[in-house]
């Protein structure tokens, strides 16, 4: 008997989300949502999502904005007005996740805080995020990225060779943020499936990257005042003739590999490097030596020799290095999102394949107002008076 292998629907196909967060770790969360199948209505202020005015922007579109809103629609609120409040409202009554960054006190006076909304819905799943929780010494405190990389220890775990404190170079505590939040959205709605009942999930960016630092935490813990230094030798970036290469070696049969490959065999009978302890104590030495061997040849020369000895390397890729990447191609790493006024863009989606949709465009401010509201019962009148005095904004390029 033949079967006939029929495509899962993706577990969030009768999700909607309402999405009223800016910047990443809140929109990112609810992205990661839509990519498993949820409709994401993002709702923006008239002068958009802040998020969209960092970095390089070709009008109303950024990397920040086309990397986490993907997919959703947007409808574009002024709830600084009475009338928006009440479209805001309407839009998280019907919504079964709502993912909101605001500062502790603002929801609330918006008239959609947790313990408003959940009195209303026992069901929802309600996602908090602040940057140090809805309470203690530290809640009003402002908190970005950077802030946080320093006070949470992030940047002191990154400290270069003179033991200077370093910025990791991307948005990894707004990312990580959005992972975690993601994730606990996920358990919510594994524990609403099974019970009925909701949860409003609160996390933030500090504890979010505490928690991403366990394993340094503990070591510190276990080992006080430990010093985290290369644990094996050689071990290390080693410049070729033409970049740069990364070269491990764990124990004494990967570092017989890397000798045949280097036709060093000498090596082998060197007392400073006859295991890994007295490699690891002379590590300059032997480092040194690797690196006088690999400059000699370009990087091409370097990955067909080391892959025939199976040492552990990789060369330093720089992102047009990645997209273009083998294993990217044949793993289908990147999509190719049809981004309007920017082109054709490498889009990695969550890897988890079979979990997520085709990646679809990241909204104009406002695109979507018009049908979402209409969706959500208000009538003509009404909407055109409010788009008269601006409470509402559609995007003039899309259709009415």
């Amino acid at each position: 008997m033949t079967r006939t292998n029929t495509p899962l629907p993706l577990p969030f196909a009768d999700l909607t989300v309402l999405d009223i967060s800016q910047g990443i770790a809140g929109p990112y969360c609810a992205h990661l949502l839509w990519q498993q199948g949820a409709r994401v209505i993002k709702v923006e202020p008239p002068a958009g999502d802040w998020g969209r005015g960092v970095g390089a922007v070709r009008g109303q579109f950024n990397a920040l904005t086309v990397a986490y809103n993907a997919g959703k629609e947007s409808v574009c609120v002024d709830a600084a007005r009475a009338d928006g409040q009440r479209v805001l409202r309407a839009l998280a009554a019907r919504a079964d996740v709502i993912v909101q960054n605001f500062r502790p006190g603002v929801a609330e006076r918006l008239g959609i805080g947790p313990a408003r909304m959940m009195a209303e819905r026992p069901g929802l799943v309600y996602v908090s995020i602040s940057g140090y929780g809805e309470h203690g010494p530290m809640s009003g405190a402002p908190a970005t990225d950077s802030v946080l990389q320093a006070d949470s220890g992030l940047m002191h775990a990154n400290r270069d060779a003179q033991g200077e404190p370093r910025r990791i170079g991307m948005l990894v505590v707004d990312a990580a943020t959005g992972l975690y939040g993601a994730q606990a959205a996920c358990a919510a709605l594994y524990r609403q499936a099974r019970t009925g009942v909701g949860t409003h999930v609160e996390l933030n960016l500090f504890e979010s990257c505490v928690a991403l630092q366990i394993y340094n935490l503990m070591e510190q813990s276990i080992a006080p005042g430990h010093t985290a230094k290369a644990a094996s030798a050689p071990n290390g970036v080693y410049p070729t003739a033409d970049g740069l290469i990364t070269i491990v070696t764990l124990n004494n049969a990967q570092f017989e590999k890397l000798t045949k490959a280097l036709g060093r065999p000498e090596w082998l009978t060197d007392a400073r490097f006859a295991d890994a302890a007295r490699r690891l104590e002379n590590a300059a030495a032997i480092n040194a030596a690797v690196a006088a061997d690999i400059g000699r040849h370009p990087t091409a020369h370097w990955l067909d020799v080391l892959t025939r000895h199976d040492v552990l390397h990789a060369p330093v890729r720089d992102y047009a290095g990645l997209v273009a990447h083998p294993q990217a191609a044949h793993l289908g790493t990147f999509q190719a999102l049809e981004q309007p006024g920017l082109g054709t863009l490498p889009y990695p989606g969550a890897p988890a394949h079979a979990l997520r949709r085709p990646v679809t465009a990241a909204p104009r401010i406002g695109e979507h107002t018009l049908a979402v509201l209409t969706e959500a019962g208000f009538d003509a009148g009404a909407l055109d008076a409010w788009r008269a005095d601006g409470t509402i904004v559609q995007d003039a390029t899309a259709r009415d």
